[in-house]
């Protein structure tokens, strides 16, 4: 004779007391974002409203997200992972939620080369449901040079002063001159430039169907004019020394070209935005907040 297994989960508690979330995280799972398979990271939960509750049937939740195995993650998806979730606790909780993290590969052409390369990009996203709705918020990480224009002024300051000692007034021939501008005796100094990140965190428009991670990062490296590449010729470098020479950026400067071009992407209801310039001056870094229309 079969005998039903006991659902401890089930049984009442003496506390009375509901709690906010109660979940899983760290769950593996592989989804397609952006045309490519990423292995992602799954925190997934509801809230336990029902005080007399001891807890949550957590198998069902994790057998619900089991649906988004390499499906492309789109909202949609989500927000029947959501309903699906809330359903499975009826009279338990009033809200549930899912935070996702991965990295995503995008193959990167060169500057002027014809060789490329892959990036990861870290991305977050996360979506909540209660009883005011939906809410979804997508971040990305991107990585980019910035100069640093005080630096760059000031080595011209000492590229001037040199050719002043090298070249009497009026005694300078063009052929020297040309010369002397390809030396290390008269390119005597170099601004300093590092490598800078920027967190850009949007909240989705609820026109939004699909997931805008290339549109944020295509808008931000091209706002920002410098991003770090991936595989390079001496052409490849050449044509990055340009685009840093024409990007002088404060971290004021590369905080402010991000928040025009997030301002512009038609799926962002807010965002908010960090960059960090890990100066290679100074022992610690460089850092701009920006936002709009975030509460």
């Amino acid at each position: 004779m079969n005998h039903p297994l006991p659902d401890i989960a089930a049984q009442a508690t003496y506390h009375n007391l509901p709690l906010d979330w109660v979940g899983m995280a760290g769950i593996a799972l592989p989804i397609q974002l952006g045309g490519a398979v990423v292995s992602a990271s799954i925190d997934i939960g509801v809230s336990l409203d029902a005080a007399d509750a001891r807890g949550i049937h957590m198998s069902r939740l994790y057998l619900a997200l089991q649906r988004l195995t390499h499906q492309t993650l789109d909202i949609p998806s989500m927000l029947r992972l959501l309903d699906e979730c809330l359903g499975s606790h009826h009279g338990l909780s009033d809200s549930a939620s899912l935070t996702l993290r991965g990295e995503l590969p995008l193959e990167r052409t060169a500057l002027i080369s014809p060789l490329s390369g892959w990036k990861t990009y870290p991305f977050e996203v996360n979506a909540r449901q209660d009883g005011h709705g939906v809410n979804i918020e997508l971040q990305v990480e991107v990585t980019y040079s910035s100069t640093c224009p005080c630096s760059a002024a000031l080595a011209r300051k000492l590229i001037q002063q040199r050719f002043s000692d090298d070249f009497p007034a009026h005694q300078a021939d063009y052929v020297e001159v040309l010369d002397w501008l390809g030396s290390p005796q008269g390119i005597v100094a170099t601004p300093h430039s590092q490598r800078s990140k920027a967190t850009l965190r949007l909240r989705l428009a609820e026109s939004c169907v699909e997931l805008p991670v290339l549109a944020l990062i295509d808008s931000a490296e091209q706002a920002l004019g410098t991003p770090v590449q991936t595989a390079v010729k001496r052409a490849d470098e050449q044509a990055f020394a340009l685009a840093n020479g024409q990007n002088l950026m404060f971290c004021e400067d590369a905080a402010r070209r991000l928040h025009h071009a997030l301002r512009q992407l038609p799926q962002a209801s807010a965002f908010r935005l960090q960059v960090v310039h890990a100066e290679s001056l100074h022992a610690h870094d460089a850092v701009a907040q920006s936002s709009c229309n975030w509460a």
